[in-house]
């Protein structure tokens, strides 16, 4: 049985990705924890963490996402799992959840130090569960070999089994080694992969928006998948958006309201992977046939157009279980970029 803990120095580093990854590339079956919740869902009046119920549905696994996690607050873990409790109940779930299984993946909090107030850091994972650590590093070059050298140098590894770091979205994975890798080594530090960005994976479907939004889904449910990779607020004419160079642009979210209908047939004769029509102002019902015989997604939102845009703007996407080319790509990366037989016995 193979234990491994999944932490970051920061948040949105891409744990939950490389444990999707690896799950499409292990050559056995695994089990999956998420000891403190972080990504909230209130689902069927339960609560439970995001990244569980991903997990979870991507690769079928049998466990509750709710019994994925030992808690989501600190207040509340500190007051059920007092006196060291917590400890014994980190080994139960995760002798449960590795039953008949070839490897467990724990995912830890949103950065290295969340959790550990209450025993559930990602340093505290690893010695409760005797499970190997491995940290994923992203952000600019320089910031990741800062982060590096901070663990290396600060954080105490003494009783945990380091297996070393894997770097993620590096804009160029042959400079960053170049430039770095000679001085990663002088550290002592283990790197399993360097992983290059890859943008389709960092751009969120049409159906991720929908659910962010909580916008009705007027047509297009069967194309929720298609991925968004450029944004055009259309805030004027279709004529004088079709002159803006932006509107020529691949696969763009068109963000306009619901009474423009010569943005939104603008919009349904172009490459558009979807429109968002906002004021809760519903076009006329040639239009929304016109888009559902293209297939083009067509979302409502009771919110103004700006206020659409700044939540698209400000979101951090999550990947969806459905996404099942992300979800393929992820293996591919792993695959090829990774030292899964380092991280987990296997090719």
């Amino acid at each position: 049985m193979r234990r491994l803990v999944v932490a970051s120095m920061r948040e949105g580093a891409g744990k939950t990705s490389l444990i999707v990854g690896l799950g499409e590339v292990a050559d056995g079956a695994f089990g999956y924890l998420k000891p403190f919740g972080d990504r909230l869902l209130y689902k069927k009046k339960r609560l439970w963490d995001y990244d569980s119920a991903l997990v979870g549905s991507v690769f079928g696994l049998s466990e509750d996402p709710k019994d994925m996690s030992i808690g989501f607050d600190h207040s509340k873990v500190r007051f059920m799992y007092s006196g060291g409790s917590v400890g014994e109940k980190l080994r139960e779930l995760a002798e449960r959840a590795e039953d008949g299984k070839d490897a467990l993946f724990i995912e830890a909090g949103r950065d290295l130090s969340y959790g550990i107030s209450v025993d559930l850091d990602a340093v505290s994972l690893a010695e409760g569960t005797d499970a190997a650590l491995v940290i994923v590093m992203a952000g600019e070059d320089r910031t990741i070999v800062d982060d590096i050298a901070f663990v290396k140098k600060h954080v105490r590894l003494d009783g945990v089994r380091f297996a070393g770091v894997v770097l993620n979205g590096l804009q160029d994975v042959d400079d960053f080694k170049n430039t770095y890798a000679g001085e990663i080594e002088e550290m002592g530090v283990k790197v399993l992969g360097f992983v290059p960005k890859d943008p389709e994976l960092s751009a969120p479907s049409v159906g991720f928006l929908s659910e962010l939004l909580f916008a009705k889904i007027m047509t297009g449910e069967n194309s929720l998948r298609s991925v968004v990779k450029n944004i055009f607020v259309g805030a004027m004419s279709g004529d004088a958006a079709a002159r803006q160079p932006s509107f020529a642009k691949p696969r763009k979210l068109v963000i306009t309201s619901g009474d423009r209908t010569d943005m939104i047939v603008a919009a349904l004769e172009s490459d558009t992977a979807g429109l968002v029509l906002t004021n809760g102002i519903s076009p006329p019902s040639s239009i929304i046939s016109k888009a559902a015989e293209k297939g083009v997604p067509m979302l409502l939102s009771a919110d103004d157009t700006f206020r659409v845009a700044k939540q698209i703007d400000d979101a951090a996407y999550l990947l969806r279980a459905d996404e099942s080319d992300k979800i393929e790509r992820l293996g591919r990366l792993v695959r090829d970029n990774v030292n899964v037989k380092e991280l987990l016995g296997n090719g």
